[in-house]
């Protein structure tokens, strides 16, 4: 079982191999039941299924919370369904540390808050930094952002301030992506 860490949580990934319709349809109940400890309602959260949840997809949830849109997304594994898991998962601990008081729900509305076009934004990023709009490889996206910034760093004979702060931007917003 593959081991990924997300949102500073280690979570035992699972490799699914058949039902991941049935699965995936399981994942978002669990999701949606896990959001009833703070009296939301499955009308507050969208998680939309993919038709064939075996496919290469991301997994997104969102909601609204406290006044902010609230967003995870995650796309590492290799299916819809394995995506959905470690959603899952996440939310899990992170709705569990809040109802033991663990975690604040400020906190926890921190850890999830983003702009309602953030989707936009990594595509955005991704254009940017040169590099495909599914583009999910960690290691190329800091390789490509290090040598972009090198290049145009003000400190450079060629530096150029605004390109290096527009690179900077994308960087953080894909980060953010992965952690």
């Amino acid at each position: 079982m593959p081991i990924v860490n997300v949102k500073g949580h280690e979570i035992n990934a699972i490799i699914i191999r058949d039902s991941s319709n049935r699965r995936a349809q399981q994942f978002k109940n669990k999701i949606l039941t896990a959001f009833k400890s703070f009296t939301l309602t499955d009308d507050d959260v969208d998680i939309e299924l993919e038709p064939l949840a075996m496919k290469k997809a991301p997994a997104t949830a969102s909601w609204y919370m406290e006044g902010e849109h609230l967003n995870i997304s995650y796309n590492m594994m290799p299916k819809f369904v394995e995506n959905l898991y470690v959603i899952m998962k996440v939310l899990e601990i992170e709705i569990g540390q809040v109802m033991d008081d663990t975690q604040t729900m400020a906190e926890f509305v921190k850890k999830f808050a983003e702009d309602s076009d953030i989707l936009k934004q990594r595509k955005e990023a991704r254009k940017t930094l040169g590099l495909e709009v599914d583009c999910m490889d960690l290691n190329l996206i800091n390789k490509t952002y290090k040598n972009m910034a090198r290049d145009c760093h003000p400190d450079m004979p060629n530096g150029d301030t605004e390109r290096f702060k527009v690179i900077n931007k994308a960087h953080k917003v894909l980060n953010k992506e992965f952690s």
